[in-house]
């Protein structure tokens, strides 16, 4: 067996394949369409919800995720759109994830295939996360077609999970359903759809008009409490 190489040394490797990982991407990596930027911040903004609830649940954005492979010296290399960690704990990737120095593998990845972005090869991705990485669930949406999949990892492979009875895909693990809603993957959690800033920001507008209403009745019930008190 060869000797197992310093964690120093093997920071110092995988920071380097990042470097050059890095180098080599074209211009038209960092352009990415409208379709795929609105369905990452709906992502972004539902899942960041389920964070605040749960202290084990890491949410990456567009983020390097680097791992050894057998027989190659270069680490496998691959970026999600977005991706989840499960861990009860901080967990520091500032310019990658690399999977032997990380307290956890990757969870969760999630994908948003647009016709006209080139950026990546999706295809050369899920083989990835299947064979190599092993990731226990994968989101697949094409916006552009309206096509949801979600897949979970059996040991072996990659297979589709059905629909459930309200016609949603779920994460049953961590109590997380998924379906198109007006042309978008929206998010529930135990059992809620997860409301976007936009509705949040309705609700919050509302409860403080009603407070406000329920101040201003209450200050009128006790002016007419004042004018029934007898005078001394």
């Amino acid at each position: 067996m060869p000797t197992e190489l310093p964690r120093a040394l093997v920071e110092v490797k995988y920071y380097q394949a990042a470097q050059e990982y890095l180098r080599s991407l074209p211009p038209e990596h960092f352009m990415e369409p409208t379709s795929q930027a609105t369905q990452r911040k709906i992502t972004l903004e539902s899942l960041d919800l389920v964070a605040a609830q749960r202290s084990d649940f890491h949410l990456f954005n567009e983020l390097l995720v680097q791992y050894p492979r057998p027989r190659q010296k270069r680490p496998g290399q691959v970026v999600p759109d977005n991706m989840v960690v499960i861990h009860d704990g901080h967990i520091d990737a500032e310019g990658s994830y690399d999977v032997p120095l990380q307290p956890a593998r990757p969870y969760w990845m999630l994908e948003y295939v647009s016709k006209s972005n080139e950026r990546k090869d999706y295809e050369d991705n899920m083989v990835k996360y299947e064979r190599e990485l092993k990731v226990p669930y994968y989101l697949l949406f094409y916006p552009d077609h309206q096509e949801l999949s979600l897949y979970r990892h059996t040991g072996r492979k990659f297979v589709s999970v059905k629909p459930n009875e309200q016609g949603r895909l779920a994460l049953a693990e961590l109590k997380l359903e998924m379906a198109i809603v007006d042309n978008w993957v929206r998010f529930w959690h135990c059992g809620e759809l997860l409301p976007l800033p936009a509705q949040l920001r309705r609700e919050r507008d509302q409860a403080r008009q009603e407070l406000l209403a329920s101040q201003q009745e209450i200050a009128r019930l006790r002016a007419a409490l004042d004018q029934l008190r007898p005078k001394i």
